[in-house]
């Protein structure tokens, strides 16, 4: 019998272990599904918490597998941040997470993990919209009206915001520059005290999420100016955005993504990117995220990575030149 050439034995070679790359590469993707699946959330109950919920409900139901949600916060989310980084890379144990704790934190103090490479970015699940607001009395009816009124009067209007160091006072300062104002920043521990503030008159403006404030804007005891984000919000149609408004490029994005330690497969990062669009895309999951305040978004893989080091760089310069300090 005629025995095999040294070329055939190595195309069979070859062809055995693509087989093999293979089946090991599906069952890297496919482990998950015979694990339970943690979502770390570095934050106390709330928004992040309850966007998280919701769509591991949904991704848990659609591919019979468990997903459960682990609060663990602390240090302004750093906790339960840092925890992930540490994590064994299998897709088993994910993050939900927002700007602060990727693109504002690493310029103001020294982490435990590196927010650009500590992680693997899988997806901006949802957006949530950040306002500018006036109390319903105000004589202001658009953006362009505050901006000349504190041009007129250098100092003397008031902005009511979550601060000092976040996202919205970062927004500010970009709203300050790109307007060539000068409005005196009045930060408080959270947006609800903001919220109050303008609704009892001691401030001239809000600059904050939408959610915490929609129920005032609803009912007309405040009145939306602009909405940060690069598109209009579908409950606020008749809300220009600061780029209609005069303030071309102007964008400041909040988010909840969903992040695992870095070098995790890139297989398992893709199915779980589908698994969590998909569940986006849900008619039940949309328009309960919509009723929250929350903008579906599911941007995924390399869009969602250069979105990062785009605000990474991006609120680093304004963190810079305006000199904000961590509290």
């Amino acid at each position: 019998m005629k025995r095999p050439g040294r070329q055939s034995q190595l195309a069979a070679g070859v062809a055995a272990l693509g087989i093999l790359s293979t089946c090991l590469s599906n069952q890297g993707a496919w482990s998950q599904t015979t694990k339970t699946i943690r979502i770390v959330v570095p934050t106390p109950p709330g928004a992040s918490d309850t966007t998280a919920r919701m769509l591991a409900d949904h991704v848990s139901q659609a591919q019979g597998l468990t997903m459960v949600i682990d609060n663990r916060p602390g240090a302004g989310t750093v906790i339960g941040t840092e925890a992930v980084s540490r994590a064994t890379p299998d897709g088993n144990t994910l993050l939900v997470n927002a700007p602060p704790a990727f693109v504002i934190s690493p310029h103001l103090r020294k982490l435990g993990y590196d927010p650009l490479g500590s992680f693997e970015p899988i997806c901006s699940l949802v957006s949530f919209p950040i306002v500018i607001a006036v109390n319903g009395a105000s004589p202001y009816r658009t953006l362009a009206d505050l901006t000349n009124a504190a041009r007129a009067e250098p100092g003397e209007l008031t902005l009511a915001s979550v601060g000092p160091a976040s996202l919205t006072h970062i927004g500010f300062e970009m709203i300050k520059r790109a307007a060539n104002v000068n409005m005196t920043f009045v930060p408080y521990p959270g947006t609800g005290p903001a919220v109050n503030a303008l609704l009892g008159g001691h401030v001239t403006s809000y600059f904050g999420n939408y959610t915490d404030a929609a129920m005032h804007v609803k009912a007309g005891k405040l009145r939306a100016l602009a909405i940060a984000t690069r598109t209009r919000f579908e409950p606020l149609p008749d809300v220009p955005t600061v780029a209609e408004s005069g303030y071309k490029d102007y964008e400041v994005d909040a988010w909840f993504g969903l992040f695992a330690p870095a070098k995790t497969p890139k297989g398992i990062l893709s199915q779980l990117a589908g698994w969590f669009t998909t569940a986006l895309q849900a008619p039940e999951v949309k328009a309960k995220l919509i009723a929250l305040g929350l903008k579906p978004v599911g941007m995924c893989g390399p869009d969602f990575a250069t979105l990062l080091r785009k605000q990474y760089a991006e609120y680093g310069r304004m963190i810079r030149e305006a000199n904000i300090k961590a509290e």
